[in-house]
């Protein structure tokens, strides 16, 4: 149905364009037929022809907009696609192996472990849809509460630890000093974890991430997350807290992702009355994302 909606808007567009043009092809036909010397119709006529060129425009513009809204939705239902069918056939392979021929314990075990990720791996994907659809409720209330930042960091920190396999001193995590802020934990905690998660995800082999706490101003805390990754153009440092967008390149390729983790981070600190921003100089020199929040009074 929304499919349908979009294809609508597009012939709509592209008719609008071919009508406008035809305007103005009939407009400059008038006047060499019947070679208007009349100064009030000449006039009109470049009123007309002004607001016919505006439109093009606009309808242009629009209809750019329109194309990449359908690329970017169709890219987010191939990945959230990628992102539920393969745990599912992963775990249904598994199940025929342990149903079909008998196994050993240790065997057993092991699927036991490879299935557990799997489904753990399908949640997460499901609660990251869920909340895009509850932090764009503008209208749904917050649970606030006093919120002691260093202990929300580390929390996130050691999560990343256990689900991503990493070497000993390549996730590092240096807490300032004790700070308060006033917020729902539940949306804190998921946007500190999207910025340390993708920190680790988009390092590629090597990872060498940092994880620092600061008081600002006196006025907010903030969560600075250092990777040595893949880097980021200077042309998409805002663009990539839109939701469903991907910076395009080998990064997005090699890693699966549905374009809504820094959509998420920003609506919670907008929701928050914070702020956040990516810092980087290019493609493979690392990047820095600064999450900041205000400080409880």
């Amino acid at each position: 149905m929304a499919v349908s909606g979009r294809q609508k808007s597009i012939v709509f567009f592209l008719a609008l364009g071919i009508g406008l043009v035809s305007i103005i092809l009939l407009l400059y036909v008038g006047w060499v037929v019947l070679d208007w010397r009349t100064g009030l119709l000449i006039f009109f006529s470049a009123v007309l022809l002004t607001l016919i060129v505006s439109g093009v425009v606009l309808n242009t513009t629009f209809l750019v907009r329109e194309i990449r809204r359908n690329e970017q939705h169709d890219a987010f239902i191939n990945a959230v696609t990628h992102e539920l069918k393969t745990p599912v056939a992963s775990i249904r392979l598994y199940l025929e192996t342990l149903q079909a021929r008998p196994t050993d314990e240790a065997k057993r075990n092991e699927f036991y472990g490879v299935m557990l990720d799997d489904c753990d791996r399908l949640l997460a994907t499901i609660e990251q849809i869920l909340r895009t659809g509850r932090v764009g409720v503008t209208s749904r209330r917050l649970n606030f509460t006093t919120i002691e930042l260093g202990e929300i960091v580390e929390d996130c920190v050691t999560r990343t630890r256990t689900r991503h396999p990493l070497l000993a001193g390549s996730l590092e995590y240096t807490p300032g000093p004790p700070i308060t802020i006033l917020g729902d934990p539940d949306e804190v905690r998921a946007a500190i974890s999207n910025l340390v998660d993708n920190a680790v995800k988009y390092s590629g082999d090597d990872v060498s991430v940092s994880v620092r706490t600061a008081a600002v101003d006196k006025r907010y805390a903030a969560v600075r997350v250092k990777d040595r990754g893949a880097g980021i153009p200077r042309t998409e440092l805002k663009q990539i807290f839109k939701r469903f967008h991907r910076v395009p390149g080998p990064a997005a390729a090699r890693v699966k992702g549905m374009g809504l983790g820094l959509y998420i981070v920003r609506s919670v600190a907008k929701r928050h009355g914070g702020r956040v921003w990516a810092e980087s100089e290019g493609p493979g020199k690392g990047s820095t994302f600064v999450l900041e929040f205000p400080v409880a009074r």
